[in-house]
């Protein structure tokens, strides 16, 4: 092996570069449609978080286009496989987040709906639960409706099922990190 072919190895071509640059830009983009607190949340320098302050300022299309370029240059000179991660990972709780909405959704409508496994289910689910706190929002839920009222009862059954499956969570995820 002489010193031609270790430079061969090293490499890279002019398109790899670009798709590279592309990459990083398109990185940065996602982070302009990020949220401030969940910018907040990632550990970002502080000339590349400016720029995405910035660039979330602009409304012209040619700053903006720049802006994000500028972004791209920056992404260069970052981590960018810890920046991605870190988004890859409030994406994920973004996900997951939802994914409880809505089965908080279905635990309620079921419950709403005089199904009465469904108060059995839910006790397997989360022994904590008050399960006379359950039927009494459940009751006062159908009274409402009846009336043509409001659903504030059915709001509040849905938030205290919401709060219930996040204490679960919390409690999971404590119990896995001491593991």
């Amino acid at each position: 092996m002489n010193a031609d072919d270790t430079h061969v190895d090293d490499y890279v071509s002019k398109s790899q570069i670009k798709r590279e640059c592309d990459a990083l830009q398109k990185l940065g983009e996602q982070l302009l449609q990020l949220k401030s607190a969940e910018l907040d949340k990632i550990n970002l320098p502080e000339k590349l978080a400016s720029a995405i302050r910035e660039g979330r300022k602009l409304k012209a299309r040619g700053a903006l286009k720049r802006q994000r370029q500028y972004i791209g240059k920056l992404m260069r000179e970052a981590d960018s496989e810890n920046i991605e991660k870190q988004l890859s990972l409030i994406q994920h709780l973004h996900d997951f987040n939802v994914t409880r909405a809505k089965q908080t959704e279905r635990w309620r409508d079921r419950l709403l709906s005089d199904d009465n496994q469904v108060v059995t289910e839910l006790i397997d689910t989360y022994p904590d639960i008050d399960r006379q706190h359950i039927n009494q929002l459940v009751r006062l839920s159908k009274r409402e409706q009846e009336a043509g009222k409001p659903p504030a009862a059915a709001r509040k059954l849905y938030k205290y099922l919401h709060d219930i499956s996040k204490q679960k969570m919390l409690a999971s995820t404590q119990n896995e990190t001491k593991e």
